[in-house]
């Protein structure tokens, strides 16, 4: 699913950015849009969580490592911009994010002891800078990057039961950095950005069993949420 999502994202981008270069119509959209020191707007998405998985031994055997099985969820947030100058801008994409991680335990028969189901929903809020190309005809190529934090509303941290009951625990706080591309259209009522970007947790999400030798986190060291966002913005 992730795979599809990616291939239409792109093919969408690259249909708009032909017909921005090869049309013949050079009005410009909304011409003074970018001279506003504030603007707002929402974006919508798709995204993809990962985990990258540390352990405490170099095991060196693929069979007795831990399976992650991504999925794709969704986005939806609101968005605040403040100009600083005509090629950066400042940020703040506070979002809820809805995703699932499937984890496989090698060692054990039964599947209810394999599979942990790892589901969250997450208040994301991410501080970021814009940096942009100048603008050709009605789009304009930018990177955008930055911190973030977020809030995983479905996180069970201070449960007291754990693998031994088939909860997986992860933290309830979780922090990040960004990095990502995308391209603002200018149409004639509003201003139209889809972008791609990654998100990769600098905090370790592991909430351990009670038991030191646990099967589940006995020999995990850390555990990293990594994600892709592919959002559609409109101001």
């Amino acid at each position: 699913m992730r795979k599809i999502v990616i291939f239409f994202a792109f093919i969408f981008l690259a249909q708009s950015v032909n017909a921005q270069l090869f049309s013949r119509e050079r009005l410009a959209n909304i011409e003074t849009f970018d001279n506003k020191f504030l603007t707002w707007g929402y974006f919508l998405g798709f995204n993809s969580y990962d985990f990258k998985i540390e352990y405490n031994q170099e095991l060196g055997n693929a069979n007795t490592d831990v399976i992650v099985e991504p999925s794709t969820g969704f986005n939806v947030g609101l968005i605040g911009d403040m100009r600083i100058n005509k090629y950066i801008n400042l940020r703040l994409e506070p979002g809820l994010y809805f995703t699932q991680r499937n984890l496989r335990f090698p060692g054990f028969l039964d599947e209810k002891d394999i599979l942990r189901e790892v589901k969250s929903t997450y208040i994301h809020i991410p501080l970021l800078v814009k940096i942009s190309t100048k603008r050709l005809n009605n789009w304009k190529p930018f990177i955008i990057g930055g911190v973030s934090t977020s809030i995983n509303l479905s996180s069970n941290e201070n449960n007291p039961e754990d693998n031994a009951f088939g909860q997986f625990r992860t933290t309830t706080y979780t922090n990040y950095y960004e990095l990502g591309v995308g391209i603002d259209f200018y149409l004639f009522f509003f201003k139209f950005s889809p972008s791609i970007r990654g998100v990769f947790a600098t905090s370790n999400e592991l909430v351990p069993d009670n038991s030191p030798t646990s099967p589940y986190t006995g020999n995990i060291n850390m555990l990293n949420s990594r994600g892709m966002f592919i959002n559609f913005t409109f101001q």
